[in-house]
């Protein structure tokens, strides 16, 4: 099928600081107009301020990525703004605003707090790609981005919330690479590293820590994906500080695996019976 053309227009959402903020500004640095959506406009206005200054429009989004009618009105409102000419697009869609759960195993976790979790981690990106995709597919194809972690890919002792609704994120992007490729959607999933933000600095598995990911990796994976340079890696889970754009666009050049870089349940041995269902789709 026709490639699709490098992105326009992007709405990030959680974008107000950390690495929402620095994709936002990086996205706006490399041509395009960006809505910001997130929670506190005094901070929204702020940013939208920084990307004004690089010659790009920007669009202040208040919401909650939790709330459905908040978020269809944010939408409905980037897509009307966004583009040359007022053609109005959302182009590329950088799911990136969540949460993270107390440190503690499951059976200690408070139930408000773990299923808040899940509605910021799962329950948001699933409204903002409901709601963007099908403007993307009408216009021929667009681009989601989720931020994912390693977490998602591995099995936690402590913050279960976060755990699985990282993994839910990861398998909602798998869903939506296998249900929209050939109508010109791609999708990755991309694990920033641990970066310096105020999440990680509230987690006793950082104290102390002095080794960090720069964010700057997150956003030249974004910047690249938004260009078309990383479309052969859609489907995949990256990760910034084991992975390069580079190294990205060399690894699908010679990728073999069924499915590279999805979730998969592993069989035990080389004798299991269910080796080939497990490996082999």
């Amino acid at each position: 099928m026709a490639e699709v053309p490098a992105s326009r227009t992007a709405l990030v959402t959680g974008a107000t600081r950390g690495i929402g903020r620095a994709v936002a500004l990086g996205l706006a640095g490399a041509g395009l107009d960006v809505a910001l959506l997130a929670r506190d406009t005094a901070r929204l206005e702020e940013v939208a301020d920084e990307v004004r200054a690089l010659g790009r429009t920007a669009v202040v989004l208040t919401c909650d990525v939790t709330d459905e009618p908040a978020v269809r009105s944010s939408v409905a409102q980037a897509e009307a703004s966004l583009g040359d000419g007022g053609l109005g697009s959302v182009d590329l869609l950088v799911n990136n605003a969540g949460r993270i759960d107390a440190e503690v195993p499951l059976w200690e976790a408070d139930p408000d707090e773990w299923w808040s979790v899940q509605e910021t981690n799962v329950r948001g990106p699933f409204l903002l790609s409901r709601y963007v995709i099908p403007g993307m597919l009408a216009r021929g194809g667009g681009r989601v981005l989720d931020l994912s972690s390693g977490s998602g890919s591995h099995d936690m002792d402590v913050a279960s919330a976060y755990n699985v609704s990282k993994t839910a994120l990861m398998r909602m992007g798998h869903h939506l690479h296998a249900a929209g490729h050939s109508r010109g959607l791609r999708v990755l999933e991309l694990a920033p590293g641990v970066v310096a933000t105020d999440m990680t600095a509230s987690m006793d598995a950082h104290v102390g820590r002095t080794a960090w990911t720069p964010v700057e990796r997150t956003v030249e994976a974004v910047v690249a994906f938004a260009a078309g340079d990383l479309d052969a890696c859609s489907g995949w889970f990256v990760r910034v500080s084991d992975d390069t754009p580079a190294s990205l666009r060399a690894l699908a050049a010679e990728a073999t695996a069924a499915a590279p870089r999805h979730l998969r349940v592993l069989p035990a041995s080389s004798a299991d019976p269910m080796t080939q269902t497990l490996t082999g789709r």
